[in-house]
């Protein structure tokens, strides 16, 4: 059996193991942030666009199963310019964060929602599916490798993956790999996407800090992910902000921004 079929054959592992994502930052966070390596070119926006907006909100309502809350978000989003793919890549990606379940039953309600706007005569832009072939094998393992690498800002190593190196090959190939190499969602709207997420997840709380430095280093300045803090408490409810906030704080503060 070749790397990629191993791999996939043991997806159902990632569920628990994205939750223990922040090791992955933590053994490389101080060298990282100080260089803040970027995937992106910066944003130099002082706020974030309406999608951008909707994005938070709509990962950490599908992280926390609230699904009338859920459905006005995707609304917005979509009102905002979400096109269909863009939103659906959300709900995907995330189940790699709080599980499959939360992404399946995220995409039943995306399904109804695009069914409800269509019989109000909306027509939702479609999107577009990622444009390259994602690589397998080997390639897939160094594509995964080397957006891990720029994701955390220096090659990841640590305790953990020695006494557990397959989880950090599952990462590469199937996190990094497989889900970053599709180019139909930007990794901004990625990492917002995670940080509504992981916000609204208790007990992530080292994850979450990892992804608001991970957010900096992709793009996004502090005043935009303090932006997503304010949102989260004016929709969304006030441990999920404190969290937000406080992780903010301790990213920015590590990367001297």
């Amino acid at each position: 059996m070749n790397t990629d079929a191993r791999n996939r054959t043991a997806l159902p592992a990632l569920m628990a193991l994205c939750l223990s994502v922040g090791a992955i930052f933590s053994v490389t966070t101080q060298a990282a942030e100080a260089s803040q390596t970027m995937t992106s070119t910066p944003n130099n926006t002082a706020a974030l666009s309406d999608k951008q907006q909707t994005i938070p909100l709509i990962a950490a309502f599908m992280a926390t199963s609230d699904m009338p809350n859920l459905n006005a978000a995707l609304n917005q989003g979509l009102d905002a310019g979400l096109s269909i793919s863009e939103t659906r890549e959300i709900l995907v990606q995330l189940y790699a964060y709080v599980g499959f379940p939360r992404s399946l039953n995220a995409l039943n309600e995306l399904m109804t929602v695009v069914q409800a706007r269509k019989q109000r005569g909306i027509e939702d832009a479609p999107g577009r599916e990622p444009g390259r072939a994602i690589p397998v094998g080997d390639e897939l393992l160094a594509a995964g490798t080397a957006n891990q690498t720029k994701i955390s800002g220096a090659p990841v190593k640590g305790p953990v993956f020695e006494f557990a190196p397959v989880a950090n090959q599952f990462l590469r190939t199937h996190l990094f790999g497989d889900i970053f190499e599709r180019d139909n969602l930007d990794w901004q709207s990625r990492e917002l996407a995670t940080v509504g997420a992981l916000a609204a997840t208790p007990g992530v709380e080292s994850q979450l800090r990892s992804h608001m430095a991970a957010s900096l280093r992709v793009g996004l300045s502090a005043a935009q992910l303090r932006e997503v803090t304010e949102l989260l408490k004016k929709h969304g409810d006030a441990q999920t902000a404190e969290r937000a906030n406080a992780a903010l704080t301790q990213a920015v503060a590590a990367s001297g921004k």
